[in-house]
């Protein structure tokens, strides 16, 4: 058996498959939701789950939903009127969903999520009780992000990358993306001579590869957050197929579509994972060179003394990146001090800091625990 074949046979015979699917895929040219679409949808799932697996959607489409409702033509782009749409639209979707699995005998139960629910720990974990107890009891999860009440900072923007973090969360063998593309190709689809790309390694192969953005008027997402998914769920050992939404049956059975992304060989821990990949930066510091061979190279704590200068506003506890000198984000962490206070304590080593100031100035800025190193910065665009 080839790699690739191993691949696809573990998507094939995953015990728990995240399966995410974009609003251009389930609405018609006017904009709506597309009940035939929506329904060969729901036949594919239904196959998988009937046949022994457990099935989470993470679905697109609540603002697709609310824009025919709202006599909206395109997607809105401010955020209030976004909110507006999905909250006309999030019942319309799932009284949609749960028809449609209902003619399987299947039962369908809504989870929304916002940033926090991934990002913080509290929320994190009564998140994944939630799916996991709906799972145990033959419910068919289908998650969205809570548009209605989410913010620009607090938001994930797609759900592409939810969905990747969804099959972290719940230690899925198998993460399915559909959209209206049916691979990643080495140059857009519609150039003569562009080629599928049937395996993705290793995430440097991609580099130089000319990646579009979304072609559609009602989603949010393109190729680039769904290679970005793929890297979250691979980097969590999850094997991830990209493929068009006709295309999802043979996607579930391990058929040769689409594009299949190999999990890294070595799975960071979850808490790594969840630096990287669930916290949103607040702020940025950027580093001296013998600050970044510290905390990249060497393991070691961020102190004051390598910081060379503070952006953004937070407060400590928050998440901020890490820049070199060229500007490159090279690690994330979690911060001990508030971006008032920090700018006055730079280049200063914390035995001065704890003379001049007391004995509570004697600690890092980010401690090696609550600390990720980044993986190097690729520019697909």
């Amino acid at each position: 058996m080839t790699a690739e074949a191993s691949l696809r046979d573990r998507v094939a015979t995953a015990e728990t498959v995240v399966v995410k699917v974009g609003s251009s895929s389930l609405t018609d040219p006017e904009g709506g939701l597309s009940a035939g679409r929506l329904a060969a949808l729901v036949d594919a799932l239904a196959a998988r789950r009937l046949a022994g697996s457990n099935v989470v959607l993470v679905s697109s489409g609540a603002i697709a939903a609310g824009m025919v409702p709202l006599g909206l033509r395109r997607r809105p782009r401010d955020l209030a009127t976004q909110q507006a749409a999905a909250s006309v639209g999030q019942g319309a979707l799932l009284a949609a969903y749960s028809a449609e699995f209902g003619r399987h005998g299947l039962t369908t139960g809504q989870v929304l999520l916002t940033a926090d629910d991934v990002t913080r720990r509290g929320h994190y974990l009564n998140a994944r009780r939630t799916i996991e107890r709906l799972l145990d009891l033959g419910v068919v999860p289908v998650i969205n992000e809570n548009d209605t009440v989410a913010t620009h900072e607090i938001r994930f923007g797609d759900n592409d990358r939810l969905a990747a973090l969804v099959a972290h969360l719940i230690d899925a063998r198998a993460l399915v993306l559909l959209s209206d593309v049916d691979a990643l190709y080495d140059a857009p689809p519609s150039h003569p001579g562009a080629r599928r790309i049937d395996t993705v390694t290793d995430h440097a192969q991609l580099d130089g590869v000319d990646i579009g953005g979304t072609s559609s008027h009602v989603g949010t997402g393109g190729m680039i957050t769904k290679i970005e998914a793929a890297e979250i769920a691979t980097s969590a050992g999850v094997p991830t197929v990209l493929t068009a939404a006709d295309r999802a049956a043979a996607a579930l059975a391990g058929q040769d579509v689409g594009t299949v992304f190999a999990p890294t060989k070595t799975r960071p821990s979850a808490r790594q994972l969840w630096l990287r990949y669930a916290t949103s930066p607040q702020g940025r510091l950027l580093l001296d060179a013998g600050a970044v061979e510290a905390v990249t190279r060497r393991g070691k704590s961020l102190l004051p003394a390598g910081i060379r200068q503070v952006a953004g506003h937070f407060v400590a506890g928050d998440a901020v990146d890490l820049i070199d000198e060229s500007g490159r984000a090279v690690a994330r962490g979690l911060v001990n001090y508030d971006s008032k206070e920090l700018p006055d304590l730079l280049g200063r080593s914390t035995h001065e800091l704890a003379r001049d100031l007391g004995p509570a100035y004697e600690r890092e800025v980010i401690h090696r625990d609550h600390l990720a190193v980044l993986d190097r910065v690729r520019d697909r665009r």
